[in-house]
């Protein structure tokens, strides 16, 4: 297996029409059906990486920017953006687009930290990314960021570092009240 690889080694894409069995009670494609062939696509990116089965770590952030009409064609494209030493983070973005008028839309992106593992369930080491360019770079410092946010966030609401005094004014104008 080689040490690094390129992101366009491992980058996937697919496109499928969507059906009325996709649809959901409003009349458009249901968003736990696009987050299924997300993680789809998420585990394939990053299985081409690792050469490895791979499992779904997280999910960052999925906002639904568009609704998807049912007879369009839904394009997903996955891209490795950041390896740790067995994770990788995957970008995966979401293109619907009308047969008719080709008419296209961004409809979703967002980012899968996929976990590469052995036969034996435990975790294992993954290619470094070669980067080629500054979008690449801009990927990958962004996933470093990212990583790093959401650890300092969990540190600071854990149960042992949490301190209610001190978020307590926050609450002032939200939509609540405290019965502690």
């Amino acid at each position: 297996m080689k040490k690094f690889k390129t992101a366009k080694e491992s980058r996937v894409s697919i496109t499928e029409l969507m059906l009325p069995s996709h649809s959901n009670f409003g009349g458009k494609v249901h968003g736990g059906h696009i987050l299924n062939l997300m993680d789809q696509i998420a585990f394939a990116c990053a299985s081409k990486h690792s050469q490895a089965y791979c499992v779904t770590a997280s999910v960052n952030r999925v906002n639904f920017l568009n609704p998807i009409e049912v007879g369009e064609l839904v394009t997903l494209k996955a891209s490795i953006n950041y390896t740790g030493r067995s994770s990788m983070v995957v970008g995966v973005r979401v293109v619907s687009q009308n047969v008719k008028t080709g008419e296209a839309k961004h409809c979703n992106s967002s980012y899968f930290t996929m976990v590469a593992k052995d036969n034996d369930g435990n975790n294992l080491e993954v290619p470094g990314l070669i980067i080629e360019d500054n979008n690449g770079l801009r990927r990958f410092a962004r996933s470093m960021e990212r990583k790093m946010s959401a650890y300092n966030r969990d540190t600071k609401y854990s149960s042992k570092q949490f301190t209610p005094k001190a978020y307590i004014h926050l609450l002032d104008k939200e939509n609540v009240t405290l019965n502690l």
